[in-house]
């Protein structure tokens, strides 16, 4: 009987789950860049018609072992002929119900030896996979990755591009056998650089030593790496609750980790604790605290605004009152700018730049002749041209004529004249 790597479709899709498992909730603009770079390299010639295979290979819930030598069931179904198993993972993937085709397909790979690994996946790549069905793809290599780490890695840096397969591969590994991936991802790297293959491997240990994962990352340099890093090891630290992942932010060492850290955690503790949170941002002053608070006042006010204006009301003066102003005022402008602008002047010792370049960037679209009467407020020369020329660009978009009227009737900055003239030219 030959090897199972896949032996329940549980084990596959907690490989897969480990990879993906924080993509909805935190993200980075590198996990972005490599999906996106991964599906074109996915976008490849329509295969032709599976040629009257099954369509789609349904899932047989009999996995017992039967009397013909300990194969199971799914072991019977398994096509005679590697084309005939190649377009029955076709047929799979072409299946529109996700559920039906998940389970379909974990069968399929339970089926399969480890040496027509890469001919499914070449095949997989083939059909011009999108976004939507990453997660069967990384099903797939965590499959590979457990039956033959290095080929698929081999396979992974000489055929695909942006990160994503190699990081899947590597986050699997590394929760089977993470000395052998971290020794395989030292070998590969040169340089003093950011060693790219740490990410994934830090994903797929987090889930299981979370404080070895925490200390590999430490080990990272700053940098766009350890930040994909950081967001592979965030689910697993949130999931043991509010005072064990503050505990755990507290130990960092590094500053700038431990900023970075915070300000994801306040993103995620604040929708089930927005008070509790703030009060945490304001015991732990600092960069993380100043950039986070108007986020979580923000989440707060959609859901109880009273409690979360009271508590900016009772705030003492300082960076922090003019902080949580900002997140009431941007949330404000989202609905009613007038409403946000009113409230804003009422306490103008709590207003800063900042506050007025918020204000102007959440009501441009409902209300840009309002947001723009706003930038003279600002104290930056610099800023105030950028944010009137970012404030017409945009209202030229959304309403050329309006837009044309207003830079026509007032009059801007000397130093906006040319600019104004240009796009009234166009």
């Amino acid at each position: 009987m030959k090897p199972k790597f896949v032996t329940t479709a549980a084990v596959v899709v907690i490989g897969a789950g480990a990879f993906l498992a924080g993509r909805s909730s935190v993200s980075t603009s590198k996990d972005s860049t490599a999906a996106s770079e991964e599906v074109k390299s996915l976008t490849g010639p329509r295969s032709g018609s599976s040629g009257g295979v099954d369509s789609g290979g349904i899932r047989s819930t009999d996995r017992t072992t039967g009397k013909n030598g300990g194969r199971t069931s799914a072991d019977a179904n398994r096509p005679a002929t590697k084309e005939a198993r190649l377009a029955k993972l076709e047929s799979i993937m072409r299946g529109e119900d996700p559920l039906a085709r998940n389970r379909a397909l974990i069968d399929y790979l339970d089926q399969l030896d480890p040496s027509e690994l890469k001919d499914a996946v070449d095949r997989f790549r083939s059909l011009g996979i999108t976004e939507s069905r990453f997660g069967e793809y990384s099903m797939m290599l965590t499959a590979w990755a457990k039956a033959d780490p290095t080929g698929a890695l081999a396979y992974a840096k000489e055929n695909t591009r942006g990160g994503y397969a190699t990081n899947a591969i590597l986050s699997a590994w590394a929760t089977n056998d993470p000395d052998a991936a971290i020794a395989w991802a030292k070998a590969n790297h040169t340089g003093d650089d950011a060693n790219p293959y740490m990410a994934g491997i830090i994903r797929g240990i987090a889930s299981t030593d979370p404080t070895r994962a925490t200390g590999l990352m430490a080990e990272m340099p700053y940098g766009a790496e350890r930040g994909e890093a950081l967001v592979g090891v965030l689910p697993h630290i949130l999931s043991q609750g509010t005072d064990a992942t503050r505990e755990w932010v507290a130990s960092i060492q590094d500053e700038r980790l431990r900023n970075g850290a915070m300000e994801r955690v306040a993103d995620q503790l604040a929708k089930t604790d927005p008070k509790g949170t703030a009060d945490w941002l304001l015991a732990n002053p600092g960069e993380a605290s100043s950039r986070n608070m108007d986020d979580v006042i923000s989440t707060w006010m959609e859901k109880d605004s009273k409690a979360a204006t009271a508590y900016y009301q009772a705030l003492p003066a300082g960076e922090a009152r003019s902080n949580a102003l900002r997140g009431i005022v941007n949330t404000m402008a989202e609905d009613d700018p007038q409403a946000a602008l009113s409230f804003m002047n009422s306490h103008p010792a709590d207003v800063t730049d900042r506050n007025i370049q918020q204000f102007v960037w959440n009501s441009m679209e409902k209300a840009p002749e309002l947001a723009i009467s706003q930038i003279s407020k600002l104290g930056d020369p610099g800023a105030q041209e950028g944010m009137y020329r970012r404030t017409i660009d945009a209202w030229m978009r959304t309403d050329a004529t309006a837009a044309k009227n207003y830079l026509q009737t007032h009059q801007l900055p000397q130093n906006l004249q040319g600019y104004v003239q240009q796009r009234l030219s166009r």
